[in-house]
């Protein structure tokens, strides 16, 4: 599948999401000879922002996302990959339609302008009926899924965006509200979108 990302034959896309607290992890500090480090934690209760990001791999590598106080369930997952992933206009609402051909006085029969894997996990959302169920309709379109055997984050490469983005990009530690912290989550995300599509362009100069 890289192979074919590379070749500019289909996009490889890895979809996951990740929660971020109002205080993120600290990694390292510098504390004072003999005096104990105190690092400022806010409370966590409701005040999470969850993020659904997919980073796309071939010859136009990219990463999308977008954020939410909520829960990301599996309409919020297929409304995703409908509307900013496959660029399926009205997104999930008109899937039957583009998939199947029907009402083309509405819309004509659509198809994604490179075809796309999407690398996912296991979690409810990625496997419950309301997405996993639509797969078929997906293909039609362009879209397909593929997903990663239990227990085995390492074979997602959005991993280490999220890794990134919580240890290195993020800058302020501690947030006291939530529009503060998807401010924040904000501003991470788009640094690592930023130096994805740089090395890109690097990689491109340099053949």
């Amino acid at each position: 599948m890289r192979q074919a990302a590379h070749a500019g034959e289909r996009d490889l896309i890895f979809l996951d999401e990740s929660g971020f607290a109002p205080t993120m992890p600290t990694g390292c500090t510098w504390p004072r000879i003999a005096r104990r480090a105190v690092v400022r934690r806010e409370d966590t209760r409701n005040r999470r922002v969850n993020v659904l990001g997919a980073k796309i791999v071939g010859i136009e590598p990219d990463l999308l996302w977008q954020h939410t106080c909520g829960k990301i369930d599996a309409r919020t997952l297929l409304e995703f990959v409908c509307a900013r992933l496959a660029g399926l206009g009205g997104g999930a609402a008109v899937l039957d339609l583009a998939a199947d051909g029907l009402g083309t006085d509405v819309m004509p029969v659509w198809e994604r302008r490179r075809r796309c894997t999407i690398v996912l996990d296991n979690a409810s959302a990625h496997v419950a009926k309301a997405f996993k169920g639509r797969c078929r309709q997906l293909a039609k379109i362009g879209v397909e899924l593929f997903y990663l055997p239990p227990y085995s984050p390492e074979l997602n490469d959005i991993e280490l965006v999220w890794r990134q983005a919580k240890y290195e990009d993020y800058r302020q530690r501690a947030q006291t509200s939530t529009d503060s912290l998807g401010k924040a989550v904000d501003q991470a995300m788009t640094q690592q979108r930023d130096r994805l599509r740089a090395s890109a362009r690097n990689f491109a100069q340099a053949a």
